[in-house]
C-alpha cells in the first residue's frame, strides 16, 4: 500500500471514527439521561424530549390562537379540564386568572401561594415566553393577555416543567465532550501509528547509511515494504550493493594490478639476465673474436627480439583491457579468409614439416563482421601457441571452420600435450602458464590467448577451449554473420 493512501485512509479514519464513537455515545446515554414516551400516535420510542417539545410547542399555539380569537373557551371549564390533562401529559400545567381572581388552576402546578407568585413574577412581564419566568425554581412561565365581553379581563398561563430539560442540557455537553475526545484520541493514535510506519524504516536507512559511511558494506537493507520507502530502501540496497561490488573489483584490480607488475618483472629479468651475463663474458674477453662470439651475440639478439615481442603485447593487451583500441569491423569472406591464412602459414618456416589442414563444412562464402588485422593477430597468437606446446613427433596443425545458425564458428587444433581439466578455465588469464612453474623453456609470454580472447570479445564474438592430456587442444572462437542479426554462440 503506497503512502498515499495510508494518509488518505487515515484521513477518512478521523473523521469517520470519531462520528461513530459520537454516535455510540449518544446511544448509550439516551437510556441512561432520557425515557422513551409511548403516546396514541404510536411514537414509541422516540425521545421524549423531541417529542414533549414538539406536543407542547403545538399545544400551546393552540392555546394562544384560543386567548385571541375566542378567549371565551377560558370560561368553559370542561375545555379547561381537557386542554389541562393534555398539558399534564407533557408535564405542564394551565392557570387561568379572571378580574385578579384564579379560575381555574391544574392541579399538577397547584400551590398555596401560586397567586401571590404570579402576581409578583409577571406583574412587569407582559407576554413572555418558556424560561422567561419560574414559578418555585420549577415551573417555566409563557402567559396570554385575555378580555370577554370587554367586561373581564385576566390571564392565560401555561406552567411547564423545566427539568424535563435538564437531562438535554446534560446529554448535549456530553455528546460534544465524547466527540472532542473521540477526535483527539483517533487523531492522536492514528497519527502515532502513521508517523511510527514511516519513521521506523527511515530510522533503519539511517542506521545503514551509518553504517556504510563507517566502511561496513555488509549491512543490508530490507525494509520488506511496497510502497515508495519501499522502492527507496530497495534502491539503497541496490547502491550498497554496487558499492560493495565496485570495491571488491577495486581491489581486485589493485591485486591484478600487483600481480601484473610481478609477472613483467619476472618475465622481463629472464631475457634481460641473459643479456646481462653475454654482455659480461664479452667484456670479460671469454668471447674476443670467432664463432663464441659470434653465439654470445646470436643470443643476445634472440633476447631482445624475446624482450620486444613481450613489451609489444602488454602495449597491445593494456590498449585492449582498457578498451583503448579501436576495431575497424568491416564484412569478410570469412572462409576466403582462413584459407589465405593457412596458404600463408605454410610458408613459414617454424610449420615445416608439420602437416597444416584447413576444412570447411559449408559451400561457397561465409560472410562476416571482422577486423582483418586483429584476426589475424589472432590465429598467429593460437598457432604460436600450439607450436609452443606440441610434444610428439609426428605433430599436426588443423583448422576447421563451421557455419552454425547465428555465428561462424573457427577450431584450430593441435595433437599437443592436451591441458588438465582444473587449468582449462585459466588458460585465457594474462600471463597464466598451465606448467606449474614459470619456465621459459617452452616459450612465450603468457599474453598470447589473454589478447585472443580480448579481441574476440571485442568483435562480439566468444572463445573457449577444449583439451584432454596427451591427446591436444582445440581453441574454439566465434564471429557474427552477416545479415542473420546473430551473435556469439
Amino acid at each position: 500500500m503506497s503512502i498515499k493512501t495510508r494518509l488518505l485512509l487515515s484521513y477518512m479514519a478521523m473523521t469517520i471514527i470519531p462520528a461513530i464513537l459520537c454516535v455510540l455515545t449518544a446511544v448509550a446515554l439516551f437510556p441512561v439521561l432520557m425515557k422513551d414516551k409511548a403516546d396514541d400516535g404510536g411514537r414509541k420510542g422516540v425521545p421524549v424530549f423531541w417529542a414533549a417539545s414538539s406536543e407542547r410547542e403545538e399545544l400551546i399555539a393552540g392555546i394562544k390562537f384560543m386567548a385571541r380569537e375566542d378567549p371565551t373557551r377560558f370560561t368553559d371549564i370542561h375545555f379547561l379540564q381537557k386542554t389541562d390533562k393534555q398539558l399534564n401529559d407533557l408535564k405542564a400545567g394551565l392557570v387561568v386568572r379572571l378580574d385578579n381572581r384564579i379560575t381555574f388552576a391544574s392541579s399538577y402546578v397547584n400551590s398555596s401561594d401560586l397567586d401571590t407568585q404570579l402576581e409578583r413574577k409577571t406583574a412587569d412581564q407582559g407576554q413572555n415566553h418558556w424560561g422567561g419566568v419560574k414559578i418555585n425554581d420549577r415551573f417555566s412561565v409563557v402567559q396570554y393577555d385575555i378580555s370577554i365581553s370587554g367586561q373581564h379581563t385576566g390571564k392565560v398561563y401555561v406552567l411547564s416543567d423545566a427539568s424535563l430539560f435538564k437531562s438535554a442540557r446534560i446529554f448535549f455537553p456530553l455528546i460534544l465532550l465524547s466527540l472532542l475526545a473521540a477526535v483527539g484520541l483517533t487523531n492522536g493514535i492514528l497519527t502515532y501509528l502513521v508517523s511510527r510506519n514511516l519513521i521506523k524504516p527511515l530510522y533503519a536507512l539511517k542506521h545503514a547509511a551509518e553504517q556504510i559511511k563507517a566502511g561496513d558494506l555488509e549491512h543490508k537493507v530490507n525494509l520488506n515494504r511496497k510502497d515508495e520507502i519501499g522502492d527507496l530502501g530497495a534502491a539503497f540496497e541496490g547502491m550498497r550493493v554496487r558499492l560493495n561490488e565496485s570495491i571488491h573489483l577495486q581491489l581486485q584490480y589493485e591485486e591484478n594490478r600487483k600481480e601484473l607488475i610481478s609477472n613483467i618483472s619476472h618475465d622481463l629479468k629472464t631475457p634481460i639476465t641473459g643479456i646481462k651475463a653475454c654482455v659480461e663474458g664479452i667484456q670479460d674477453g671469454i668471447a674476443p673474436i670467432g664463432p663464441k662470439r659470434d653465439k654470445y651475440m646470436a643470443m643476445i639478439a634472440k633476447k631482445t627480439e624475446e624482450m620486444d615481442r613481450l613489451i609489444e603485447e602488454l602495449f597491445l593487451f593494456s590498449k585492449l583491457d582498457l578498451k583503448r583500441l579501436p576495431f575497424n569491423l568491416e564484412p569478410t569472406d570469412l572462409a576466403a579468409y582462413l584459407h589465405d591464412c593457412v596458404e600463408e602459414l605454410r610458408l613459414d618456416p617454424r610449420i615445416t614439416g608439420i602437416p597444416l589442414t584447413f576444412s570447411y563444412s559449408g559451400a561457397g562464402p561465409l560472410p562476416v563482421t571482422a577486423d582483418r588485422e586483429k584476426l589475424h593477430r589472432v590465429i598467429m597468437n593460437i598457432i604460436n601457441n600450439s607450436l609452443n606446446y606440441m610434444d610428439k613427433a609426428q605433430k599436426e596443425i588443423r583448422i576447421e571452420l563451421i557455419d552454425s545458425h547465428a555465428a561462424a564458428t573457427v577450431i584450430i587444433r593441435d595433437n599437443g600435450a592436451g591441458i588438465e581439466g582444473a587449468a582449462l578455465p585459466y588458460i585465457f588469464d594474462r600471463f597464466y602458464r598451465a606448467e606449474p612453474s614459470r619456465s621459459k623453456a617452452t616459450g612465450g609470454s603468457g599474453l598470447g590467448l589473454a589478447i585472443v580472447k580480448q579481441i574476440i570479445e571485442g568483435q562480439g564474438g566468444h572463445v573457449w577451449a577444449e583439451s584432454q592430456v596427451g591427446e591436444g587442444t582445440g581453441i574454439y572462437f566465434t564471429l557474427r554473420k552477416i545479415g542473420n542479426g546473430g551473435g556469439s554462440s
